[in-house]
């Protein structure tokens, strides 16, 4: 049988992180959490939290103001504790966001059912990934 995995969630809101730790939970996987609040504020030391929890994904959560939290995501990103990490982006408006992102897919964070399902099979997809660094 093999190992769990552990995904990190990092978002801005307790409901949202309660709702995906739920889903991810339900999924299998082990589920650990901060705030980006905290990290921008530097209450929370990233690297630390994600060397000593060592999630192979990381859900991370775009809200606004959008370019301020997509400059702290691409700091986050160059960070060596993620390198072996995948990244799966959410968001509770992606067309919002759209334009920072690129070419990468921002899952919806809504309440919906179907939402959270892509976002698990997103995670999903992601935990089987092999290291792209």
């Amino acid at each position: 049988m093999s190992e769990p995995v552990t995904v990190a969630i990092v978002n801005t809101t307790p409901d949202a992180v309660e709702m995906l730790r739920s889903a991810l939970t339900s999924a299998g996987f082990v589920v650990v959490s901060c705030y980006t609040h905290e990290v921008r504020d530097g209450k929370v030391d990233l690297e630390a939290f994600i060397r000593q929890h060592r999630p192979r994904v990381i859900a991370y959560d775009l809200a606004p103001p959008y370019a301020t939290n997509y400059q702290l995501f691409e700091h986050v990103r160059r960070m060596p504790a993620v390198e072996e990490c995948h990244f799966v982006l959410t968001s509770v408006n992606p067309p919002n966001v759209s334009h920072l992102v690129r070419d990468e897919r921002v899952y919806e964070v809504v309440d919906r059912e179907e939402d959270l399902m892509k976002l698990v099979q997103a995670v999903k997809e992601a935990s089987r990934a092999r290291a792209t660094r």
